[in-house]
């Protein structure tokens, strides 16, 4: 067969005009810069106090979910205790962060796979900073999380969802490098861990300071922020398209980094005044469905 044979005949092939193609073209591109990556802390955010939803929030974040939005979750909960969450939401993005930014989950599979697998996981050697914290804080609850996402305790802890973690003696949560240690001191205070905190000098990791007595370590350099910089980056979303809101001391580098990007942060109205600063932007509390409200407002 000659190459003239092999051609349709003339007028055979459909062709859109030139105007329309391009139209079509400009629609994708608009809807590719258009999506944002929403990221969402968990406690104070999407979670009140007693364990129930924000009010509002599960239609909310289906809704910017159906229009194509990333939503996802920014935690410092271990993935047992956020996989959890993204079920009562009814999503599964392809990214979880979790443990204050040193554990990256993604998901396996199209949106309708409930399995992760870690993707990034950061690491530290705990010896110092549990020798430290164990002489000044004695009575203690202390929490360690292997790279494999097991859980080492010292003492029970209504607070903790302790299910398939194991409890050792103290001195065994250093035996390996470990993604955070959770400091738990029922007695003390936040302004108490604070001066705790600047007082032994905590240089060589992260850490981040809860509403109660609550101190959440993690390697240096890693926070919420330094996870969600990667994850923006596989997901191929521009930096001013990004959107966090949180409540606690552990957002406020996620707030910072996307301000600072050309991004939004919204501190949910709860939060101490050093969040709200880091936001810029103060929303309703969590209780009055701040992250609804936010997400309805895009």
């Amino acid at each position: 067969m000659s190459d003239e044979a092999a051609l349709p005949d003339t007028g055979a092939v459909e062709s859109a005009p030139k105007q329309e193609a391009a139209d079509v073209v400009a629609d994708l591109a608009d809807a590719h810069v258009g999506r944002m990556l929403i990221a969402l802390d968990i406690d104070g955010t999407v979670l009140l106090e007693d364990d129930t939803l924000s009010p509002g929030v599960v239609e909310a974040v289906s809704d910017a979910a159906a229009v194509g939005h990333e939503v996802m979750l920014a935690t410092g909960r271990s993935w047992d205790s956020t996989h959890t969450i993204m079920g009562r939401l009814g999503i599964r993005p392809e990214y979880a962060v979790c443990s204050n930014g040193a554990v990256i989950m993604r998901r396996v599979g199209d949106e309708r796979s409930a399995v992760y697998e870690r993707a990034h996981v950061e690491t530290f050697d705990p010896t110092e900073v549990l020798a430290l914290l164990g002489e000044h804080l004695a009575g203690a609850h202390f929490l360690v999380e292997l790279p494999d996402g097991t859980r080492l305790f010292t003492d029970y802890l209504d607070d903790w969802n302790l299910v398939g973690a194991n409890r050792v003696p103290f001195e065994r949560l250093s035996d390996q490098r470990v993604c955070r240690v959770v400091v738990v001191a029922p007695e003390q205070t936040d302004q108490d861990f604070l001066q705790l905190v600047e007082r032994i000098g905590l240089t060589q990791v992260s850490y981040a300071i809860g509403w109660t007595a609550w101190l959440d370590i993690a390697p240096q350099g890693v926070d919420k922020s330094t996870a969600l910089e990667r994850v923006r980056a596989w997901l191929d979303i521009v930096p001013d398209r990004v959107l966090v809101m949180g409540d606690g001391r552990n957002d406020i580098e996620m707030m910072q980094w996307a301000v600072r990007n050309g991004g939004r942060a919204i501190a949910m109205h709860q939060g101490p005044p050093e969040v709200h600063a880091a936001a810029g932007e103060v929303g309703l509390s969590v209780s009055e469905g701040g992250v609804a409200a936010a997400l309805r407002s895009l």
